[in-house]
């Protein structure tokens, strides 16, 4: 059977993540990598490298992009121009124009536009989401959603993206805390109202190391969203849900306190923890990618919607924007 070949843009950590999830998934290959800089990305040494899409010379079908967040909208462009399907790393792009374009150009060409919010594979939070989208859990009063992770300034020194504007966007509202943010717009929605407030204490970057938004929806629910890199020494992300049934808590992707009134805890034992961030943005785990990149895969052969599409990503790029008030 002939395997679905990917060309991967990018060659820095997020990259080998993908060489690492491409090589457990027998359906799937990365075929070359696409770095500015001519470097090979751990992992994919043997793997041919060029310094820009356009000079790829072997047959595939798709790129990842395992960018800087500002990279992502160019990198579709270039991508789209040349007929190939894309699938990005989190966020989808840094402004409404850009994500607009990009989700209009794969459309018009019948290209797939995938995003990595692979949070949204995780067992736990897939039965918390049709539970709130079924109205099981009664009117939800609240939701108290706190990542407050750490990272020394070495880690925003060592890549010069890294909490930049340009390229990064911010901060951890936009880094960190986006796939926990991914999951808050999949749950809620986006709010009609909002207010945050942001700051950088404890490190030498352009972006935020803190930052509080409370947000109304329509139906009345509040929710609280704090993002953090300057919590020591580093704690996982928890989201706390208040219903009229009762109060449920996620945290690491798994329902850890289930005080709903008459209903039995139905959690499911994920295989294995994602990546939770707290003190390291190393990857553990590539269950998650290997879900979305099979899906995305099969998606872009046969038709039909994505686990995470372009379009659903918007979401939760929209909702940062507004945290910082753009």
């Amino acid at each position: 059977m002939k395997k679905f070949r990917f060309v991967l843009v990018g060659s820095g950590n997020v990259a080998s993540t993908y060489i690492k999830a491409v090589s457990n998934v027998p359906e799937l290959e990365i075929v070359g990598v696409v770095s500015r800089s001519g470097k090979s990305p751990a992992g994919g040494e043997d793997l041919p490298v060029y310094t820009e899409l356009e000079a790829v010379d072997i047959e595939f079908d798709a790129v990842i992009l395992a960018t800087p967040n500002g990279c992502h909208h160019d990198g579709c462009m270039s991508a789209a121009a040349l007929g190939k399907h894309v699938f990005t790393e989190k966020t989808l792009a840094l402004t409404r124009e850009d994500m607009d374009e990009m989700i209009r150009v794969c459309k018009e060409k019948s290209l797939q536009l995938g995003v990595a919010f692979q949070r949204r594979t995780a067992p736990d939070n897939i039965i918390v989401r049709n539970m709130i989208a079924k109205g099981e859990l009664g009117r939800v009063v609240g939701c108290e959603l706190t990542v407050n992770f750490w990272r020394p300034q070495s880690y925003y020194d060592n890549s010069n993206y890294r909490g930049n504007l340009k390229l990064d966007g911010g901060g951890p509202f936009v880094q960190q805390a986006s796939h926990n943010i991914d999951l808050y717009v999949w749950f809620f929605g986006l709010p009609e109202e909002l207010h945050a407030f942001t700051g950088t204490f404890l490190h030498k970057m352009e972006g935020e190391d803190y930052g509080a938004a409370i947000c109304r929806h329509r139906d009345g629910m509040i929710g609280t969203i704090i993002a953090s890199t300057a919590s020591k020494p580093g704690f996982d992300a928890v989201m706390t849900i208040h219903t009229e049934k009762g109060t449920l808590v996620l945290e690491g992707d798994r329902i850890t306190s289930w005080q709903i009134e008459d209903m039995p805890n139905p959690s499911a034992e994920p295989a294995k923890e994602l990546h939770s961030g707290a003190a390291t943005n190393a990857v553990t785990s590539t269950i998650g990618h290997e879900i979305l990149l099979k899906d995305f895969a099969e998606k872009c052969i046969n038709g039909g919607k994505l686990i995470v599409s372009g379009e659903d990503a918007r979401a939760a790029s929209e909702l940062i924007l507004r945290i910082y008030g753009k």
